[in-house]
């Protein structure tokens, strides 16, 4: 819904549209490499959907990251679809982290679904990385024309920060997969260190409280013992 809200709001601001205006198919059609990432809590019982709109002819990328979850047996698995405009699913993922590719075919809003339908007492907290980007230059068709381009300082340079665009952003996935393996044993470790400090803590209430058993026991023994010698 936050997506669907900011190309309402950025529509009649005279921003570059992404579809195509109305009588002017002269005019080259504006692909935003929109990219989001991203903690959502996807509560006991649950579905959270997301939609990212594409043109056709875009490289979709999703990755997931399962940061901690509660409920009984801790499990970190969710259920993971995404599917095209027409509701066809593309991929599926089913385990603790994952990616899901594609090339889209039709133009439209694509939906992702993080499903925590089998885990009905606690909730998953997923930590999202997803996007399109174009590929708008065919390398293969400009080896022949880079030797006439050496004339041309600013279409030299122009191709060259495109380039160097796109190997920028995949640096940025990488990274951001990355940043949420790290997330996600930040927060094992923190579950880990809660459950043996009460571990600890358990263990110290039963050692004490045995020991006060024992004195008690013992007590009431030589006490019994004491009574019994006098009736004799």
């Amino acid at each position: 819904m936050l997506l669907l809200l900011l190309l309402a709001l950025l529509g009649p601001a005279g921003c570059p549209r992404t579809e195509p205006l109305s009588g002017s198919s002269q005019e080259p059609l504006f692909r935003g490499a929109d990219r989001y990432d991203f903690a959502v809590v996807v509560p006991a019982g649950a579905v959270e959907c997301f939609w990212q709109f594409s043109h056709q002819g875009g490289k979709f990328f999703f990755s997931y990251e399962v940061q901690r979850a509660t409920g009984i047996g801790n499990s970190r698995d969710i259920l993971v679809t995404a599917s095209d405009p027409s509701g066809f699913q593309l991929g599926l993922s089913k385990d603790v982290r994952g990616q899901i590719n594609f090339l889209t075919k039709d133009t439209g809003f694509y939906q992702l679904c993080l499903d925590n339908q089998q885990n009905h007492f606690g909730f998953m907290q997923v930590y999202l990385n997803f996007g399109v980007y174009y590929d708008d230059f065919n390398t293969e068709q400009q080896q022949p024309a880079e030797r006439k381009e050496l004339n041309d300082t600013l279409e030299a340079i122009g191709v060259s920060i495109q380039r160097l665009q796109i190997h920028t952003f995949h640096m940025w996935r990488f990274y951001n997969f990355a940043r949420m393996r790290k997330g996600a044993d930040s927060f094992l470790l923190e579950a880990n260190y809660n459950y043996v400090n009460w571990w600890s803590m358990a263990q110290s209430c039963v050692i004490v409280l045995s020991g006060v058993l024992q004195l008690c026991f013992l007590k009431r023994l030589f006490h019994a013992q004491t009574s019994g010698s006098q009736k004799c």
